[in-house]
C-alpha cells in the first residue's frame, strides 16, 4: 500500500519530460526503451506478414496477369479459348528472386500492421515537447495522413492495369514475359509514390495553419498548382502512360482544393475568434474609446492642486582643504 502510495504521488515520465526535469541520460535511456519496444512491434508484424505474404504477392501479381490473359486471348484463333493450365507469365532469373520476395513483402505488411505501435512510441518520445496546441494538430495529422496514404495506394492498384494494358499493346506480336523481381518492385515503388503524393495536402495545411498562406492566396495559385501537379506526374510515373499520369495529376489536384477548402473554414474561424477578441478593429488600428466606456469615466474637472510645504534645503557646506602628506603620520607609521 506504501509503494502504491509513493509510485502515485511521484510525476510520471511525460510529465518529467515535459517540466524539462529529465537529464540528458535520461532522454537517452527513454529513447532507447522506445525504439526497443517499436522494433518488438516491427517483429511481430513481420511473423504476421510471413503468413501473410503469399497472398500479397499473387494479389499484387493480378493486374499483369489479367493484362497477359488478354493479350494472349487475343493471339488465339477463332473459337479457340485458352486452356485451364495457362500461368501467368513472370520468370524468375535467380534461384534466390522467390525467398527474396517472400521476406520483402513480409516487411512491408509487419511495418504497416506494426504502424500503431511504432508511431506510438515514436509520439510518446516525441509529444512532451509540444504545446497542447501543437499536439491537437499532431492527432489531426496523424488521423488524416494514414487515409491519405491509403487511398494514393489504392488508386495506383486500380490503374497499374489501365498502364500496363497501354504499354505492353506496343510488343509488335512477340511474346511478352516480365522478370518477377523488375515487376513487383515496379508496382510497390508505383504504389508507394501515388501514397506520399497524396500526403501534399498536409503540407499545405501546414502552411495555413502557420499563417504562411490564406485562403485567398491558395486559391489564387490554383493554376500554378494544377500545372506543378500534372509535371511531377510526367517526370515522376515510371510508365509514363496517360492513364497513370492522369490519375495522379487529377487526384493531387482534387486534393489541393480539398485544403483550400479547410483553409477557409480555418480562416473564417480564426477570423470570428479575432473580432471576439478586438472587433472589427484591424491589425494596423487603434481600438476607438467606446460611448459606454466615456461615460463611467468621472468627467469632473480637475481643481488646483494644494501647495505643499517643503523645507528649504540647506546650503552645501565647504569642502575642508586635505592635510599635507607629512603631517598625516608620525615618525612610527
Amino acid at each position: 500500500m506504501k509503494l502504491a502510495i509513493w509510485r502515485r504521488g511521484r510525476p510520471s515520465q511525460f510529465q518529467r519530460a515535459a517540466d524539462g526535469s529529465m537529464t540528458l541520460l535520461d532522454h537517452l535511456r527513454e529513447l532507447r526503451s522506445r525504439l526497443f519496444k517499436a522494433a518488438l512491434g516491427i517483429v511481430a508484424g513481420f511473423c504476421v506478414g510471413m503468413a501473410l505474404g503469399k497472398w500479397v504477392l499473387s494479389l499484387l501479381k493480378q493486374p499483369y496477369c489479367d493484362v497477359a490473359k488478354q493479350l494472349a486471348s487475343q493471339h488465339l484463333h477463332k473459337g479457340e479459348v485458352l486452356s485451364s493450365s495457362w500461368q501467368c507469365p513472370l520468370v524468375m532469373l535467380n534461384a534466390t528472386d522467390g525467398i527474396v520476395l517472400w521476406m520483402q513483402a513480409a516487411l512491408w505488411i509487419g511495418i504497416i500492421l506494426s504502424a500503431p505501435i511504432w508511431l506510438y512510441q515514436l509520439w510518446a518520445f516525441v509529444a512532451p515537447g509540444l504545446h497542447r496546441n501543437e499536439r491537437r494538430w499532431a492527432y489531426l495529422f496523424a488521423g488524416i495522413a494514414a487515409p491519405l496514404f491509403a487511398a494514393g495506394a489504392v488508386l495506383a492498384f486500380v490503374v497499374v492495369g489501365r498502364g500496363l494494358q497501354f504499354l505492353l499493346k506496343f510488343n509488335f506480336g512477340a511474346t511478352t514475359t516480365l522478370e518477377i523481381k523488375g515487376y513487383f518492385s515496379f508496382i510497390t515503388g508505383l504504389i508507394l509514390l501515388f501514397g506520399l503524393a497524396f500526403e501534399f495536402p498536409l503540407l499545405v495545411m501546414l502552411f495555413n495553419i502557420a499563417g504562411i498562406a490564406t485562403y485567398k492566396r491558395l486559391l489564387g495559385w490554383w493554376r500554378i498548382a494544377v500545372f506543378v501537379f500534372f509535371a511531377f506526374s510526367a517526370i515522376a510515373i515510371p510508365t509514363g502512360d496517360p492513364f497513370t499520369m492522369s490519375a495522379l495529376g487529377l487526384g493531387l489536384t482534387a486534393l489541393y482544393f480539398g485544403a483550400v477548402l479547410f483553409a477557409y473554414i480555418n480562416d473564417k474561424r480564426r477570423d470570428r475568434r479575432r473580432r471576439e477578441m478586438f472587433g472589427d478593429v484591424g491589425d494596423d488600428e487603434i481600438s476607438p474609446l467606446e460611448p459606454s466606456d466615456a461615460d463611467s469615466i468621472d468627467s469632473d474637472p480637475v481643481g488646483a492642486s494644494l501647495a505643499v510645504a517643503v523645507d528649504p534645503v540647506a546650503a552645501p557646506e565647504p569642502v575642508t582643504p586635505p592635510r599635507p602628506l607629512d603631517s598625516r603620520y608620525d615618525d612610527m607609521t
